[in-house]
Parts: C-alpha cells; structure tokens; sequence
C-alpha cells in the first residue's frame, strides 16, 4: 500500500474534517444574515479544498484496489468479509460522489443569488447526507482495517 494509504488517509482527515467544520459551522448560524455574511465568502473556498480531496481520495483508493488485485474481485460473484465491506464502502462513495455534485452544482449557480425552496431542498439535503453518509463510510474503512 505504500503511499496511497497515507495520502488516503490524509485526504480521508481532510474530507470529513471539512464536513464537520461545515456541519457545525451550519447549526451556529441561525441567523439567515449570518449565514449570508459566511457561506458566500468561506463556500467556493471550502468546495475547492473539497474537491481536491475528494480527488485523492478517490485515485488513492482506486490505486489502493488496484494494487492489492482486487479490482477484478469486486467485479465478480465472490464474497468474503473483506470484498462485502468493501463494496459497501464504495456504492456509499459513489452515493457521496452523486450528492456532492448535486450541491456542488446548487451552490455554484446560487452564489450570489437567493435559492428557491427547491434548491434549498436538495442543497441542504445532499449537504446531509453528504455528512451522515461521511460517518458510515468511515465506519466501514474502520471495518476493513481491523480485518486486514
């Protein structure tokens, strides 16, 4: 695993870090003059650190699967502890991928601009389960690492 592990886990700090600044930073400001005097100045920031992680997360992974020869494992009828929770972890990624376009997408068209109830929906939402999915994959990281 080398140096994919490392960068991984660092990206991983980096990720779910970002999300529970957020999360917090969200529930302190109630305020809706608050929260327009932050999320427009600290939102494309946050989104672009994000994002990079994200990346590294997800070709650190990727090089991860690849090297310990099990991209064609997960692609096939065998189970095992180990391929199970693997699996899991990576249809919850694919599921945060989606979600984090979604609000990724939202946000960036709303920047500056008021969201209507229906943005605001799937903003908040995705932001959400963004952050609850964030938790489960974590624990299925811990999962696999205890295994190997």
């Amino acid at each position: 695993m080398g140096w994919a592990i490392h960068l991984h886990l660092v990206a991983a700090i980096a990720w779910i870090g970002g999300a529970f600044f957020m999360f917090l930073l969200g529930v302190s400001l109630r305020k809706k003059e608050d929260q327009d005097a932050v999320y427009p100045r600290i939102g494309p920031i946050y989104g672009y650190f994000e994002t990079g992680a994200l990346i590294i997360l997800l070709y650190s992974g990727y090089i991860m699967i690849s090297n310990n020869g099990l991209l064609s494992i997960l692609f096939s009828n065998v189970t095992n502890e180990v391929i199970d929770a693997l699996r899991i972890k990576l249809y919850l990624v694919a599921i945060i991928f989606v979600l984090t376009v979604i609000h990724m997408v939202i946000s960036m068209m709303t920047l500056h601009k008021t969201k209507t109830p229906l943005q605001k929906l799937f903003s908040k939402g995705s932001s959400m389960g963004i952050f609850l999915l964030n938790l489960v994959v974590l624990h299925y990281a811990m999962v696999l690492r205890d295994i190997l």
